[in-house]
């Protein structure tokens, strides 16, 4: 699988990482869970992303704890990446809290079976308290402590732009997509230029085409379906279009990896095989940007 140099970190990534949302808030098996990462880390991923708000509940594991559970043997294998904040849900601003951020980071690491992850990164938290500079400190003591070797802001729109250009951070996580593309003109030129990694969460769109006419129920992917179904680019009518989907979001210059999650143990051969024909042409690309310039509503911000 290919790799790519995760900006100033100089992580050699592979360009598909494993997003550990799903296999936490679905609740997941652990013998499944076990099965679906060491079979992607045999595929050639060598990227977990993952949160500490990610699931978990008396009666079931947290995504980290199920990611530590599985590889905590082959730590050497792959590079770890979590993020604090807003374990109690976006509205609980106590959650941001220096004291409860580091409490947060000790339990990442516990559940993770790990004294230090590659990456820490704040989990959508506001320009506003990105401003404050409190929140950036309490990475900058993680990582003087040697509980992370980079740390680096997830989130999208102002407080993501305000993350790039004001240099405290090593990499950026936001929403790209075709259906998601207002960073593309600042935030990830932006990014580039200060030299920050960056992660592209939601890189297929949810796939959300593929309930077809009718209106999803999951609250989480609708937007998504909503914005495809006036942008209906013909590519998503043909069985090629999850790889195309993917390859596009690849194919945007200063992106580094491609964030996916599923449950499937079996899917990551699939997944790797979805790049098999390559980054999409410059005439492919201009085509699916031109449309989004010519159909995008003013309120098409960035989905966190």
């Amino acid at each position: 699988m290919e790799k790519r140099a995760l900006g100033r970190t100089g992580m050699e990534v592979s360009v598909l990482g494993f997003g550990g949302a799903e296999i936490g808030f679905q609740k997941s098996p652990q013998e499944n869970v076990t099965r679906l990462l060491n079979a992607a880390l045999d595929a050639g991923l060598n990227v977990i992303d993952t949160a500490e708000c990610y699931g978990g509940t008396e009666d079931h594991a947290s995504s980290e704890d199920l990611i530590g559970d599985a590889l905590s043997h082959r730590r050497n294998d792959f590079f770890l990446f979590t993020k604090c904040g807003h374990a109690a849900g976006f509205a609980n601003e106590e959650d941001w809290d220096p004291k409860m951020l580091e409490q947060s980071i000790e339990r990442s690491l516990k559940r993770l079976k790990t004294d230090c992850v590659d990456l820490l990164q704040l989990h959508s938290c506001s320009e506003a308290l990105l401003k404050t500079g409190d929140v950036i400190e309490v990475l900058h003591r993680a990582r003087a402590a040697g509980k992370t070797r980079f740390i680096g802001y997830s989130g999208d729109n102002e407080a993501a732009i305000y993350a790039v250009t004001s240099c405290p951070f090593d990499t950026l996580q936001t929403s790209i997509n075709i259906a998601d593309q207002s960073v593309l003109d600042t935030v990830i030129p932006s990014a580039r230029y200060n030299g920050l990694g960056v992660i592209a969460k939601r890189p297929i769109a949810n796939a959300a085409w593929l309930s077809g006419e009718i209106p999803p129920a999951n609250g989480y992917i609708k937007p998504y379906w909503d914005r495809l179904s006036e942008l209906n680019y013909p590519f998503l009518h043909t069985p090629d279009a999850v790889s195309f989907a993917l390859r596009y979001t690849l194919s945007i210059p200063g992106v580094h990896t491609a964030i996916v999650g599923t449950q499937n143990p079996d899917r990551w051969a699939a997944n790797a095989r979805l790049l098999d024909a390559g980054p999409l042409s410059k005439a492919e690309i201009e085509t699916i940007r031109t449309r989004w310039e010519e159909t995008r509503r003013p309120d098409w911000t960035a989905q966190r």
